[in-house]
């Protein structure tokens, strides 16, 4: 018989997409659900929901913008009762590391009734060659309100290998993988590194939250956008994520990808050459 579809919702985002191409090319249908596909999903219009989800047994779920913000356990927590009266099966959801916001999301979604499993990552390598910080880079120096505390940043492309792997396993149903890198290092190291790839001078600048804020309006970033990033900076890069985790050789059975190795291997497409 034909598995029904796979929904990926955010499948236009760094993991989602990721997902998407590594699920195709293992022979799973797949269900991409964006604010531009064909049936259309937008976390701002709940209307489109529902549709999204008929016909599907299994999706993995990422928020926009992110799960720390007001309100988001209130959406997780109507997304898995309609994804349950759908008939869904599981949800993998992609969750962050120590954010209250986000274990509110967890919680709501482990209480619905739905069968889960929650992904939780550090910070994103590929922010700095496909996110906000890629502006900076190409600029020559990163300026932002991150003090020097280690963060054990987490390639983009192991989180979509390890939510491939626990769709298609319902062993890992109701489980928590901590997916980090094998190393943590201070926004000023992870940037030496980036510089020293690239061949060219980059270096990072701490500054005041006021001075990043300011920053984010001359760049006509929403309010509330920045609220978020601030706080992401300020107060939950505050040492508590610093450990490293060992989610991804959990679940693959191998190491996580080095932040030197994704240095490396993103100078070479020549995104951070001016």
């Amino acid at each position: 018989m034909t598995q029904p579809p796979i929904l990926i919702i955010g499948a236009a985002g760094k993991s989602g997409l990721r997902v998407k191409n590594l699920l195709e090319a293992q022979g799973h249908e797949v269900r991409a659900a964006s604010r531009s596909t064909a049936i259309p999903f937008d976390w701002t219009r709940r209307e489109t929901w529902a549709p999204a989800f008929e016909g599907v047994a299994k999706a993995y779920v990422t928020y926009q913008p992110d799960l720390a913000i007001e309100g988001a356990a209130d959406d997780i927590a109507e997304l898995s009762h309609i994804a349950r009266g759908k008939g869904v099966e599981r949800i993998v959801l992609l969750s962050g590391h120590n954010e209250p916001g986000a274990q509110r999301a967890e919680v709501a979604l482990q209480k619905s009734g739905v069968g889960w499993t929650n992904v939780r990552a550090s910070w994103f390598n590929q922010n700095f060659s496909e996110g906000y910080l890629i502006d900076g880079v190409l600029a020559g120096e990163l300026a932002l309100p991150a003090p020097p505390v280690p963060e054990p940043f987490i390639d983009v492309d192991d989180i979509a290998e390890v939510v491939a792997a626990v769709l298609n396993d319902d062993r890992h149903s109701e489980k928590i993988y901590e997916v980090t890198g094998p190393r943590a290092l201070t926004f000023g190291e992870a940037v030496a590194e980036i510089a020293a790839a690239a061949g060219r001078p980059i270096r990072y600048r701490q500054i005041s939250p006021e001075e990043f804020t300011a920053d984010m309006r001359r760049a006509g970033v929403p309010e509330d956008v920045t609220e978020l990033l601030i706080e992401l900076f300020t107060v939950v890069l505050d040492g508590r994520n610093s450990p490293v985790m060992h989610g991804v050789e959990e679940v693959l059975g191998r190491p996580a990808r080095d932040f030197a190795d994704y240095a490396r291997e993103t100078a070479a497409t020549g995104v951070w050459r001016v």
